[in-house]
C-alpha cells in the first residue's frame, strides 16, 4: 500500500489573488488516486466493503439499514471545486461485535434504526477525502456527518519494532489506512468510533486524573456555564446546508462563491485542565490548597478585590472562580485548531520571525490568552519565538498536551472538549504585564465563537464560504442587508492565515472587541484592497474613526504612499513612518501567500490605523463597519484586527515588521 499527498488544482479568482498553487485535500480526478490495489479496480467506498465480506459484512448490514450505503456507492455532493469525496472509517466485523457486546445487543437486527443511523454518520465525513498524511496530530478539517470531530493520534507499537500506530478518537486503532477509492478514501479500524453523550463538565468529572479541578469546577458553579448544546430556535433548509447558494465574496471573473450555510447552531466549550499530578508537583494536594494558590495569584493580579469575595466561590471576582474560568473558553477547539497549522503553516509562515499565534477571550471576565503553536508544540501564554527570547525576554508558558501525549482517555464531550496541561495556567501579573504586552493580532475568524463551533474556521481545500444567518452570530450585530461568511483556508490568498470573513451587501456590522490589558492602544484593521470592494465608515463605540476608508484604493496611491522596500533600511523606515503619519501601514513580512518569495508586506494588503484609544480591561468596546456605497454587490474581505499597545508602537527601538 502506498500513501502520498493528493493534490488538485484549486481554480477561481479569489480575493486579491495573483497566485495559483496546489493543495493537499480531496481527490477530484480518478487519475490522481494513489497507486494501490484498490485504486486500479476503480471501486467506490461501498464496493470496497462488499469485496471483503469476511471483514465488513456486519458494518455493511448496519449501513444498509440507513440511506448511507447507497450514498457511498456514488460520488459525493457537488461543491465549488467539483465532486466532493467521502472519508469512511470502516470497522471490521470484530469491531462491530465489540460494539454489540458493549451495548447488550445479541445481533445487528436488535440495534434500533435511529441508532444505526447515528452509528453510520459517526463513521463518515461527507465533505472531503482526508488521508493520514494530511493531518499529523489532532482533528481532521471537517466534522463527521454527526457534526463531531474525528481526532487522530499516534503511538509506537513496542511489539512491532516501534512501528507508528494511528488511533481515531483514542479508542479505534487504524489497522489499514489511506485506501483510495473512486469517491474518496477508506480507513479500516478495529473498533467503532465512540460518540459521547456527556456534557463537558460531566466528562471532566468522569476522568479520574482530574479530581481537584473537577471539584473546583463544581464549587464555583462554572460547571453550570457549560451546559448549553444546541440552539433550538435556529433552522436552515438542507438545500442551503448541502447544496449551497452563490454569494458575492470574490474578485475578478469568478464573481461569486458557493456558500454552505450552518445546518445546526451549537454552543460548545473548551477546558484546559491540569491533571492532579501537575497540582501535586506544585504542592497542591486538595481543593483547599488550590483555593490558597488561586487567592495568592489573583489577589496580586486584582489587588482592589483582595479579600472581598473569598467566601463566595460563585462570585465572578472570587479568586477560585477567576482561576477556574480562565481555563474555560466558550468555543470548541481541538489541539490543532488554535493556531494556523498543517500545510498552510509550513508553506506560508516564516517561523523564524514569528510564532504561529492567536488570541482568545476566556470565560474569566476581562481576560484573554495567547496561543503559540508548532513546531515547538502548543503553548498558552508563551513569550518568545520558538525557544528564543523576544525583546530580551523568554517565558515558556504552559504546554498543552497533544492527543498522543494525553493517554488513552477520549477527551471529547457532546458539547466540547478538554485538554491536559503540563503546568499551572493562571492570569498572573507576568501574563498581563509581560506576555500580553505586545502587538495583539486577532484573526477575523476567531471574533465570534460561532465561527469555530460550526467548523467554519479551519476548513480548507476548496473555495467555499460558511454562511451565517443574521441574529445567530455571537458578539456580532448584523443588519438585514448584510451577508457574513467565513472563507475556507486557501493558502494563495493575500490574507493572513489564508482565510477571511467576507462581508457583502449594503452592510452594517458591529462586533465586540476582545479585552486587552488596560492601556493605550492603536486599533488597526488588516485588509486587502480591490476594485470590487466598497467604502466603509468605521466607528469605535459609535464615534467615527476618521473619514471613510476606500477599500478600492491600493497602497501606491498618494493618499497612502506605500513604496516598495529597498536594501536601504533607513529608507524603508522613513517610508513606514510617512505611511503611519497618513494612518496606514504595510502588512506583515512573516506571511508568504502560496509559499512564494513575496510576503504580505511586499504585496497589496494594508493596515489602517482606526484610532488611538485608552482601553480598560473592565469595559466592553465595539467596532462598527458601515458600507457607504449603495451597491449590494460591493464587499469587504475582513482579515484581522490589531490592538497594539503604546509600549510597542511608541518604543525607542520601534515596532518590528512581522
Amino acid at each position: 500500500m502506498m500513501t502520498k499527498n493528493i493534490k488538485y488544482l484549486i481554480v477561481g479568482c479569489l480575493v486579491g489573488c495573483a497566485l495559483s498553487t496546489t493543495f493537499t485535500a480531496c481527490v477530484d480526478n480518478d487519475d490522481d488516486v494513489p497507486e494501490n490495489y484498490y485504486a486500479s479496480t476503480k471501486l467506490t467506498a461501498a464496493e470496497f466493503l462488499e469485496e471483503r465480506p469476511e471483514q465488513f459484512s456486519d458494518f455493511i448490514a448496519i449501513l444498509k439499514r440507513t440511506p448511507y450505503f447507497s450514498m457511498l456507492s456514488t460520488y459525493g455532493s457537488y461543491s465549488s471545486a467539483g465532486l466532493l469525496k467521502y472519508t469512511l472509517f470502516a470497522p471490521t466485523n470484530e469491531g462491530i461485535q465489540r460494539y454489540l457486546q458493549r451495548n447488550g445487543y445479541s445481533s445487528i437486527d436488535q440495534i434500533p434504526t435511529e441508532t444505526c443511523d447515528t452509528l453510520a454518520r459517526t463513521h463518515i465525513i461527507k465533505k472531503g477525502a482526508f488521508f493520514t498524511t494530511d493531518i499529523g496530530e489532532g482533528a481532521l478539517p471537517e466534522l463527521n456527518m454527526d457534526d463531531a470531530y474525528i481526532v487522530l493520534s499516534s503511538d509506537s507499537d513496542v511489539t512491532n519494532n516501534n512501528k507508528l500506530v494511528y488511533y481515531i478518537n483514542k479508542n479505534a486503532r487504524v489497522i489499514e489506512r489511506d485506501d483510495s477509492v473512486t469517491n474518496g478514501v477508506v480507513h479500516v479500524i478495529n473498533n467503532t468510533i465512540a460518540s459521547s453523550s456527556m456534557l463537558l463538565a460531566d466528562k471532566i468529572e468522569e476522568d479520574p486524573a482530574l479530581t481537584i479541578f473537577s471539584q473546583a469546577l463544581q464549587l464555583t458553579g462554572m460547571a453550570d456555564s457549560l451546559t448549553k448544546y444546541i440552539d433550538e430556535t435556529y433552522t436552515c433548509g438542507d438545500d442551503s446546508v448541502y447544496t449551497g447558494t452563490m454569494e458575492r465574496c470574490t474578485s475578478g471573473a469568478a464573481q461569486y462563491t458557493r456558500t454552505f450555510w450552518v445546518g445546526k447552531r451549537y454552543f460548545k466549550y473548551t477546558a484546559f485542565v491540569e491533571p492532579d499530578s501537575v497540582y501535586h508537583r506544585n504542592g497542591i494536594n486538595n481543593l483547599d490548597d488550590l483555593k490558597a494558590y488561586a487567592k495568592k495569584v489573583y489577589d496580586e493580579t486584582y489587588p482592589e478585590d483582595a479579600g472581598l469575595y473569598d467566601d463566595n466561590p460563585k462570585h465572578r471576582k472570587n479568586p477560585l472562580n477567576r482561576f477556574v474560568s480562565y481555563h474555560l473558553l466558550p468555543r470548541v477547539g481541538q489541539y490543532n485548531s488554535w493556531v494556523v497549522s498543517g500545510t498552510i503553516r509550513e508553506r506560508c509562515l516564516d517561523t523564524k520571525l514569528i510564532d504561529p499565534e492567536e488570541y482568545y477571550e476566556t470565560m474569566c471576565p476581562g481576560t484573554i490568552m495567547r496561543f503559540a503553536g508548532p513546531p515547538a508544540g502548543l503553548f498558552i501564554n508563551r513569550r518568545g519565538v520558538q525557544n528564543r527570547a523576544e525583546r530580551g525576554v523568554f517565558i515558556e508558558g504552559v504546554k498543552v498536551l497533544s492527543p498522543s501525549e494525553s493517554g488513552s482517555t477520549d477527551q471529547n464531550a457532546l458539547n466540547g472538549v478538554y485538554h491536559y496541561l503540563d503546568g499551572i495556567l493562571a492570569y498572573t501579573t507576568q501574563v498581563r504585564d509581560v506576555v500580553l504586552n505586545r502587538r495583539i493580532r486577532i484573526d477575523a475568524t476567531v471574533l465570534s465563537p460561532d465561527f469555530m463551533n460550526c467548523n467554519g474556521r479551519g476548513r480548507y481545500g476548496e473555495d467555499i464560504l460558511t454562511g451565517f444567518k443574521q441574529g445567530y452570530i455571537t458578539d456580532w450585530q448584523v443588519s438585514k442587508e448584510t451577508f457574513v461568511g467565513v472563507h475556507s483556508d486557501v493558502d494563495y490568498w493575500h490574507s493572513y492565515q489564508a482565510n477571511a470573513v467576507c462581508v457583502s451587501g449594503v452592510f452594517d456590522v458591529t462586533f465586540k472587541l476582545p479585552p486587552v490589558p488596560t492601556g493605550t492602544y492603536e486599533v488597526r484593521l488588516g485588509y486587502t484592497p480591490g476594485e470590487e470592494r466598497g467604502v466603509i465608515q468605521v466607528y469605535l463605540e459609535n464615534e467615527p474613526c476618521g473619514i471613510p476608508i476606500d477599500l478600492r484604493v491600493w497602497g501606491g496611491d498618494p493618499s497612502i504612499g506605500a513604496v516598495a522596500d529597498t536594501e536601504d533600511e533607513e529608507e524603508n523606515r522613513a517610508n513606514d513612518k510617512a505611511m503611519h503619519n497618513r494612518g496606514y501601514m504595510k502588512s506583515m513580512d512573516c506571511w508568504h501567500p502560496g509559499g512564494g518569495d513575496d510576503t504580505m508586506r511586499s504585496l497589496s494588503p494594508l493596515r489602517r490605523i482606526l484610532a488611538t484609544r485608552y482601553l480598560d480591561s473592565n469595559k466592553t468596546y465595539h467596532l462598527r463597519f458601515r458600507q457607504v456605497l449603495d451597491d449590494p454587490d460591493r464587499y469587504w474581505s475582513f482579515d484581522y484586527i490589531e490592538l497594539c499597545p503604546k509600549s510597542v508602537y511608541g518604543s525607542p527601538e520601534g515596532e518590528d515588521t512581522h
